[in-house]
């Protein structure tokens, strides 16, 4: 995000920040983001979700218009409650994600209204075209975790017309709407250089004295005699389970979709 607003920075200084400006790597939690959407279907309104949001936040708490946002999010885990209307959406008819598998954000100016609130621009890069878009944005908070780490909230809302990105489906006349109206709600994990999940709890480096104590080997000591047991050899460890790369939900999209071109 780009701005120029010394207030904001002033004010996270004066809350949970460092009393000196640095800059802020944030990686987005997917767990805890997603990207909601919502369109007119006939005379009411349909929404959903896409679960799979990923991406990183560049935050100068010096000059907050230095910092940047990029997101990436799986068309693949749009979810509407409706696994047959996920899969027609999923089509060439609307999204096409055998050929745009993804959609991507990359932040490209930020103006301040307030010091929580204001404009992010940037491209989206959408069904293979890319356009500029304006979102109205909310800094919802910064601060510690309770495992010793930093969180960041955002919230971002816009409403793009999908015939601006080639799906035409039912444009200008038909039962789904083209204004399709967009919230983010993202949440940010601060990591190091090292891109591990940044800690607050700073080590203390053990003192090692010199020279060393020598240490004394115990006296051997002498075991009873017991009779031999037969050796028993112990079953193999049971190898490590696989972490699913896609929820069962996605891969059954991906199985339902490629179904209707075979």
């Amino acid at each position: 995000m780009r701005t120029t607003m010394t207030t904001l920075a002033l004010m996270f200084a004066a809350c949970t920040l460092p009393a000196y400006a640095e800059v802020q790597t944030f990686k987005i939690d997917n767990t805890h983001s997603f990207a909601n959407w919502s369109l007119r279907h006939i005379v009411a309104i349909t929404s959903g979700t896409f679960h799979d949001v990923q991406g990183n936040i560049s935050l100068n708490t010096a000059d907050i218009a230095k910092s940047n946002v990029e997101a990436t999010i799986s068309v693949y885990s749009l979810n509407s409650s409706h696994i047959k209307r996920d899969v027609h959406v999923l089509t060439d008819e609307y999204l096409d994600a055998r050929n745009y598998p993804d959609m991507k954000f990359v932040s490209t100016r930020v103006v301040p209204a307030t010091p929580e609130k204001g404009k992010l621009t940037g491209n989206l890069t959408l069904h293979g075209v890319v356009k500029p878009v304006t979102l109205d944005y909310e800094i919802l908070g910064l601060g510690k975790d309770p495992w010793g780490g930093s969180r960041i909230g955002l919230k971002a809302t816009t409403q793009l017309k999908r015939s601006d990105f080639g799906i035409n489906k039912h444009v200008p006349n038909g039962p789904v709407g083209n204004e399709v109206d967009i919230t983010l709600l993202i949440e940010g994990i601060r990591i190091g250089a090292d891109g591990q999940p940044w800690s607050a709890v700073q080590t203390t480096p053990k003192a090692i004295s010199f020279p060393a104590p020598v240490e004394v080997a115990p006296a051997p000591v002498a075991l009873p005699t017991s009779p031999v047991q037969p050796a028993v050899t112990p079953a193999p460890a049971p190898a490590p389970a696989e972490q699913p790369k896609e929820s069962a939900k996605d891969q059954l999209k991906k199985q339902l979709l490629k179904g209707l071109f075979n």
